[in-house]
């Protein structure tokens, strides 16, 4: 502690990776072991996929080191501002300069096993300057060390960034536009490119090398005067991020102080305080209009919605327009699956009412169904009209009161059933749109859901392939079914189990001796379970189901779909083995856990 009054760099620096190293460890139980475990797996698989790349294919290592420094950049907008384990808050009364504190927190961002994988994914580098020479390879170990640190520094500045300003509606809503737009180019990014066609390859070339992932590819292919320039221009670089993030981390522990919080005025109020669910609708608006992180995570949804057929409609494929709000439904409603977690410990104020369950969840629904609803019902009518595709109206009229329906039914029965406890949002940090839940159990919420509201509309599609009219109609009654049903189970639920859920927001989840869960197996299955979850959804839907029901309906366009682009004979034989192949990950994901926990020590003796 004596070190910490009067701190030197050095000094400053070792405590903060001790400290982070501590946190890490500290939390390394139950599923934060498997998670990490997996991500370290998956990482090195990927890393060294970066290297084979550089001796195989290394005209592609400027693309793959650019896919690393996109996974830098968009992680932290991905997760909401970023996991910061050590916040700038909790430094702020050190007596030392911000650039040391920035210094010392960079040192401590490196305590961790993303710095480390992408390291060895940087040792591509060398690989690659080998065919240079023994200077290209020393060109390669200094652009190595160069480039994980201006990653690694791009992304502490994207997250203070994200910190400072991100303190209105408007900045909110931007960051989430930015969101969905960046996922949307990760899933079909590839389409404006093919629509460029040759003239792609030479801007791609130049533009590959120009980021600052391509730096140390462009040092080792140049002369080495400008080799040495190049390195000497991104210490440069490192040196301008670092006093940049120094001066943000500066403003964002001020501006913490003085308080964030937007303007409390211009609130919607559609509905007249007449009736209690009306007034829990009227609470939950001015939720969604006064909540940073939702208007975040709804104009992701929106953003996603939008861009992605725009990017197809690059290559001529409209296919996709006439669904870009059932799209945006499906993303709204998995972005809104925790409902009770993001108000915290709120939650008692409904129990306190004698018979204000019933009320909140229907509130809830109402509120929901206000703020995606017309917006969803606009894009559809909007893009189903401009892109001239007639056969997709009975598609969209029925398939859009089952998927809200189906939305507004499951995010409030998975918010008390599957509640992740958060943060309460005037307890949450310097960064606005972190809420400070489990962002793993957040992000399995959200893929629960991304299946689920699909899977809803199902009967509706098929009855469509029949009957394009009776199929309207039922979906029109598969959406109000599913949002009186599941609202139902969700309000009672609430009734009985209301004092749990408080407590669990409160205290977290209590370790049960007597219930296994995937942190009782044993690596390799802990390893195989969340790999399975993780990607079991690409052979089953994208690769499966999707090219299925093109074929069905006589879709010719072949995109990314693997089936579609092999001859004929083999097209029904490889859909049926991608659909049996997801269904048998999600199996082995299911089944491994109940079989080996069902048979452990601890469930045998109790």
């Amino acid at each position: 502690m004596a070190d910490l009054l009067t701190p030197a760099p050095a000094v400053l620096a070792r405590h903060m990776i001790r400290m982070r190293l501590a946190l890490m460890r500290n939390s390394l139980r139950g599923d934060n072991a498997s998670n990490l475990y997996t991500g370290v797996s998956l990482g090195l698989i990927l890393a060294f996929g970066t290297i084979a790349v550089a001796v195989l294919w290394p005209a592609y290592l400027p693309l793959t080191l650019a896919a690393w420094l996109s996974g830098w950049i968009f992680g932290p907008i991905f997760i909401g501002g970023g996991n910061e384990a050590l916040r700038p808050e909790y430094f702020s009364m050190l007596p030392a300069t911000p650039g040391r504190i920035a210094a010392a927190l960079l040192a401590g961002a490196f305590a961790g096993p993303a710095p480390a994988v992408n390291l060895i994914a940087l040792l591509s580098l060398p690989v690659y300057g080998w065919r240079f020479g023994p200077a290209g390879v020393l060109i390669g170990l200094v652009a190595a060390v160069a480039t994980l640190v201006t990653m690694v520094m791009i992304s502490r500045v994207i997250v203070a960034l994200i910190g400072l300003f991100v303190r209105s509606r408007a900045t909110a809503a931007a960051v989430g536009v930015l969101t969905g737009t960046a996922i949307a180019l990760c899933s079909n990014g590839w389409a404006p490119v093919v629509a460029m066609g040759a003239d792609s390859d030479a801007w791609s070339h130049v533009l590959v090398r120009a980021l600052p992932s391509g730096w140390g590819v462009a040092a080792m292919e140049a002369p080495w005067p400008l080799a040495l320039a190049i390195l000497a221009a991104n210490a440069g670089v490192i040196a301008l991020l670092l006093a940049a993030w120094a001066a943000l981390l500066s403003r964002r522990v001020v501006s913490a102080a003085r308080g964030g919080v937007p303007p409390r005025r211009g609130a919607p109020r559609p509905f007249p305080a007449t009736s209690g669910a009306r007034v829990a609708a009227a609470k939950e608006l001015r939720a969604w209009w006064r909540d940073l992180v939702r208007i975040q995570l709804l104009a992701t949804a929106f953003a996603y919605g939008v861009v992605t057929p725009l990017l197809l409609v690059t290559i001529g494929v409209w296919v996709m327009v006439p669904f870009a709000g059932l799209v945006a439904i499906v993303m709204a409603a998995a972005s809104s699956a925790n409902l009770y977690g993001a108000d915290g410990t709120a939650l008692w104020l409904t129990l306190m009412t004698p018979g204000a369950e019933r009320a909140d969840v229907r509130g809830r629904q109402l509120a929901w169904l206000v703020v995606v609803g017309p917006a969803a019902i606009a894009l559809s009518l909007a893009g189903t009209f401009v892109s001239g595709q007639t056969w997709a109206w009975p598609w969209v009229l029925g398939l859009l009161p089952a998927l809200l329906g189906g939305g507004a039914g499951l995010i409030v029965m998975l918010a008390v059933t599957s509640l992740v406890p958060g943060t309460d949002p005037h307890k949450r940090g310097g960064n606005p749109l972190s809420t400070g839940a489990d962002e793993t159990a957040e992000t399995s919420l959200a893929w629960l859901v991304l299946i689920a509201v699909p899977a809803i509309a199902l009967p509706a599609a098929g009855v469509i392939l029949l009957d394009p009219w009776a199929g309207i109609a039922t979906g029109v009654l598969t959406g109000a079914l599913s949002a009186w049903g599941f609202g139902r189970i969700a309000y009672r639920r609430l009734e009985s189990h209301g004092i749990e859920l408080l407590n669990l927001m409160k205290h977290g989840t209590a370790p049960k001796a007597d219930k296994p869960t995937t942190a009782d197996l044993p690596v390799k299955h802990r390893i195989g379970v969340s790999i399975c979850w993780t990607i079991a959804w690409l052979p089953l839907f994208p690769q499966g189901l999707v090219p299925m029901v093109m074929k069905i309906v006589g879709i010719e366009d072949r995109g990314w779909f693997l089936a579609l682009h092999l001859p004929p004979v083999w097209q029904w034989p490889t859909i049926i083995f991608m659909i049996a192949l997801g269904l048998l990950m999600y199996g082995y994901a299911i089944l491994i856990p109940m079989r080996l926990g069902s048979s452990s020590p601890a469930t045998a003796t109790s």
